[in-house]
C-alpha cells in the first residue's frame, strides 16, 4: 500500500529512492469515485518506472474543473483510495489548477498520461522536455468516466 505523504514528505522521500538509484514516474487526476479506467491507468503508469508518485487534485480544483457538485469524495479520501492501489508508492494532494509547480519540483523521470493524450497534446509536454523527462501515454483506450458512471448513477 502506498503512503499519502505531504508535498516537503514526498520531496524527501523521492530524494531517497533517487539516490537509492530507482526511477521515478508520476500521474496526476482527481480520482473522485475510482473506477477501472483509474485502475488500468495507475498499475500502466507504475510500470513505467520504479516508484510511482500519484497527484490528486484537491477539492477546490476539482469543482473548479468539474463543477459545484463535485468532488463526489474529499482529497483526503480520493488520496487513500487511491494509495491503496496495487503499484501507487506515494499519493500527495495539490492545490494548483495544474501540475506544473509539483512537476518542476519533483522532476520525475516519466510523466504518465491517459490515452485521452497524445504526447504532443499533454500540457506539461514542454516542462517535462525541458528538464530531461519523457512522457509516457498509459492505460487502456478513455472508455470510462467519472462523469458517465454518476449519469447511470442518478439515472
Amino acid at each position: 500500500m502506498g503512503s499519502v505523504l505531504s508535498r516537503d514528505a514526498l520531496l524527501d522521500a523521492v530524494a531517497l529512492d533517487r539516490a537509492a538509484g530507482r526511477t521515478i514516474a508520476f500521474a496526476n487526476g482527481c480520482f473522485d469515485l475510482l473506477h477501472v479506467g483509474h485502475v488500468r491507468y495507475l498499475q500502466s503508469a507504475a510500470r513505467e518506472a520504479d516508484r510511482l508518485v500519484v497527484a490528486i487534485n484537491d477539492d477546490w480544483s476539482v469543482a473548479s474543473l468539474k463543477g459545484p457538485r463535485r468532488p463526489i469524495l474529499s482529497a483526503v479520501d480520493r488520496a487513500e483510495i487511491v494509495a491503496a492501489v496495487r503499484g501507487v508508492d506515494y499519493v500527495t494532494i495539490f492545490p494548483e489548477m495544474n501540475v506544473t509547480p509539483l512537476l518542476l519540483a519533483l522532476r520525475p523521470d516519466v510523466h504518465c498520461k491517459g490515452t485521452d493524450y497524445t504526447v504532443d497534446t499533454v500540457p506539461e509536454r514542454e516542462t517535462v522536455a525541458a528538464y530531461g523527462g519523457r512522457i509516457a501515454i498509459v492505460g487502456d483506450p478513455k472508455d470510462h468516466s467519472t462523469r458517465d458512471l454518476l449519469a447511470r448513477i442518478r439515472g
